[in-house]
């Protein structure tokens, strides 16, 4: 098969619930979709993501840009447009798309040829949807040329509306992220001692992931009574708590979870601490589930936040994970990462997942932190990876 050719729609089921993007499309006015980011192409593709162009976007002169077209009831004239880098994976798994062209060689013209194809198959193009923060200046303004009377509309929220809720594959996915990214951080608690630097047990943790199938992609660590969490020659010694707070990638989806560990047996003051903020994990796991508002998870943590001896340094956050570490459902608007808050205001539904934070920093004790995911279920909720909740033992394996 030529690897321009069109394929016909019976070759794979559409991975996404093309139903309900359609009645997304519908209620913002959309005729077409065009998707640019790696995340959202590798969603509705339904296929792991460029191998070339995992790690990086540029090459020569352009980037790269995957360019997925989806018009609104129509999946059969559905269009993927490619680098030419990418012909051989996608012939080994082809995607479910019609029209499968890996044929680009940069921004403009993976845009140009997305377009040519809509208009060749008569594809109404008068409102369509693009992720703005995901579309080059350079592409996003060949695109406006060739619409004429048409307008660009931002779809960045509609694309993670249809995302919120995920699939048993994801959760599958997501679970398995959050379970390894767990057991790579007790391996390399219990592997290292006094002396070890933060940069070495950055180092160790990225190696402990990647043995595991996950792609590393951060680790925030402090220890001692510091609060700086970047990786660094400061060395954990004896008594030293340290916090463990780090991102695993399986297969596009994100595990991101914290652990606490201390050299040393940890005295009743840390025992204390830790307990504080297991109890506000639990007040807030016990708010999730469907129909229960967004902001009931907030207003239960606030409520024992109330009660800890060090409510004035302790904070509390909950955010939306899959394959982006900040995604709907978006439950505050005061968080670390700004944006607005509408799932506080909307019910929870089976599917969607939670990562839950709270964070101590105790001006004498140090950095201290759990940092759970959380699946909202039928019944309640499930939380992925619940290993390592108390104080770890450093170097308990040497």
């Amino acid at each position: 098969m030529p690897k321009h050719a069109a394929r016909g729609p019976e070759s794979r089921a559409i991975p996404f619930d093309a139903a309900k993007l359609d009645r997304l499309m519908e209620a913002a006015g959309l005729d077409v979709l065009i998707a640019t980011s790696k995340h959202n192409v590798q969603y509705l593709l339904g296929a792991e993501r460029a191998i070339f162009f995992d790690y990086m976007d540029a090459l020569g002169v352009s980037r790269y840009l995957p360019v997925l077209a989806y018009p609104k009831g129509e999946p059969g004239k559905a269009i993927y447009v490619g680098h030419r880098l990418e012909t051989h994976q996608r012939a080994v798994a082809a995607p479910w798309v019609p029209q499968v062209k890996t044929e680009s060689n940069g921004s403009v013209d993976a845009v140009t040829r997305a377009v040519d194809a809509l208009k060749d198959a008569g594809v109404p193009m008068k409102r369509v949807g693009v992720e703005m923060a995901f579309l080059p200046m350079d592409a996003g303004h060949a695109l406006a040329d060739t619409l004429a009377d048409g307008e660009l509309w931002d779809a960045l929220l509609l694309l993670e509306r249809l995302r919120a809720v995920k699939s048993d594959t994801e959760l599958a996915k997501l679970k398995t992220a959050s379970e390894l990214v767990i057991a790579s951080m007790l391996e390399v608690i219990s592997k290292h001692g006094p002396g070890t630097t933060k940069q070495q047990l950055s180092d160790a943790l990225r190696i402990a992931e990647a043995q595991r199938g996950l792609t590393f992609e951060y680790c925030l660590l402090a220890c001692g009574n510091g609060h700086n969490r970047a990786p660094s020659p400061q060395r954990w010694e004896q008594g030293d708590v340290l916090s463990l707070d780090s991102g695993g990638n399986y297969h596009g989806y994100i595990g991101d979870l914290a652990r606490m560990a201390v050299l040393g047996e940890p005295d009743g003051e840390l025992k204390d601490l830790l307990a504080e903020i297991e109890a506000v994990q639990r007040a807030a796991f016990a708010a999730v589930r469907p129909g229960a508002l967004g902001g009931a998870i907030y207003a239960a943590a606030e409520q024992e936040l109330a009660k800890i001896s060090q409510r004035d340094c302790t904070d509390f956050l909950a955010h939306g994970m899959g394959l982006v570490s900040h995604e709907a459902p978006r439950l505050t608007a005061e968080g670390p990462v700004p944006y607005d808050d509408p799932d506080a205001r909307l019910p929870l539904e089976s599917g969607m997942v939670v990562s839950i934070e709270t964070t101590m920093k105790h001006p004498k004790r140090g950095f201290i932190k759990l940092e759970d995911t959380v699946v909202v279920t039928p019944t309640g909720y499930e939380i992925f990876g619940e290993a390592g909740r108390g104080w770890n033992l450093g170097g308990s394996a040497l």
